[in-house]
């Protein structure tokens, strides 16, 4: 076995994934919400995005967790648009007002070329659910220059499992959002009334796939991290987002448990919304973490 994985995959195998992946935006059932809208001829579904890849930036970072920046950064590529609509978005520029601009797979490939000459640990796709036949047609683009980074999928956890199986073999690690314990926050917040169910297909999905987060000389290699992102008046439900991970995935899940939630873009039309955390409520979260188990993972920047 080679590694990075997709590595094994290289020739027709991976040809074949690239035409797979792009059959399913003709009629699109890519993400979730299956839209059936032809994205190939350039319809625009929920995501607001056609049949190219459109990216807003592509820089090292190193404001990830630990092993994922690692000593040399993660580098990451932020693609424009998302097939949640959250209210409190962070990074809403990008995701809701479309900032960015169009690539062709071989700008696509330049861009995790030119990340892998600066020195960074991994590629590290943000936002990558709506854009998985390009991230898979650039990639083949990339191999062919010399690519040997392995791959983070950095995404909000709205993915189908459809499309998670054509990465299968492709990324070796995953890095999901886990947002919500219950579907009625899930669709007032961010316009996802199944989120939870489709959030944990999707995580049982990547667990089969990657396993539990492996890390070596303090930069991860492969395996699954979920992020939780605790939201002000218990909103998030995390006890029941831990309990799930706990009792359907493995207690040596890492968990990223994050306290920067602050209101952004439209959260002050929520009145719920419109402050930050409490110390309290993100103790609450932490207590649920070691009362369930959990014992891997960052409390923000610190390794527990």
């Amino acid at each position: 076995m080679k590694y990075p994985k997709y590595l094994n995959l290289v020739g027709k195998e991976l040809t074949d994934r690239v035409e797979e992946a792009f059959s399913l935006l003709d009629g699109c059932r890519l993400c979730p919400r299956k839209c059936g809208v032809n994205r190939l001829k350039g319809e625009l579904g929920y995501c607001d995005s056609g049949k190219d890849a459109i990216v807003s930036s592509y820089n090292p970072h190193f404001g990830e967790e630990p092993p994922i920046s690692g000593h040399s950064g993660s580098g990451t590529i932020f693609f424009t648009n998302c097939d949640l609509s959250c209210v409190y978005c962070q990074n809403y520029p990008i995701s809701q007002l479309h900032n960015g601009r169009t690539v062709s797979s071989d700008e696509l490939a330049d861009m995790m070329i030119s990340l892998e000459e600066k020195g960074c640990h991994n590629i590290n796709f943000v936002t990558p659910t709506h854009m998985v036949p390009q991230i898979l047609e650039g990639l083949s683009a990339a191999v062919e220059k010399g690519l040997m980074l392995p791959l983070v999928y950095n995404s909000g956890g709205y993915d189908s499992v459809e499309a998670l199986k054509l990465l299968d073999g492709v990324f070796d690690i995953y890095m999901p959002d886990s947002r919500y314990g219950r579907n009625e926050e899930a669709s007032k917040y961010s316009d996802a009334p199944d989120y939870v169910e489709v959030n944990r297909a999707a995580l049982k999905e990547m667990r089969s796939q990657v396993g539990d987060l492996v890390i070596e000389d303090g930069v991860a290699v492969g395996g699954l991290l979920i992020r939780h992102l605790v939201l002000p008046n218990g909103l998030s439900n995390s006890y029941e987002v831990l309990a799930f991970i706990a009792e359907h995935l493995s207690k040596n899940t890492y968990i990223s448990l994050m306290d920067q939630y602050f209101p952004c873009y439209n959260a002050d039309s929520y009145p719920e919304l419109g402050r930050r955390i409490t110390t309290k409520e993100y103790e609450d979260a932490l207590d649920a973490m070691w009362k369930l188990g959990l014992h891997r993972g960052w409390v923000q920047d610190h390794l527990i």
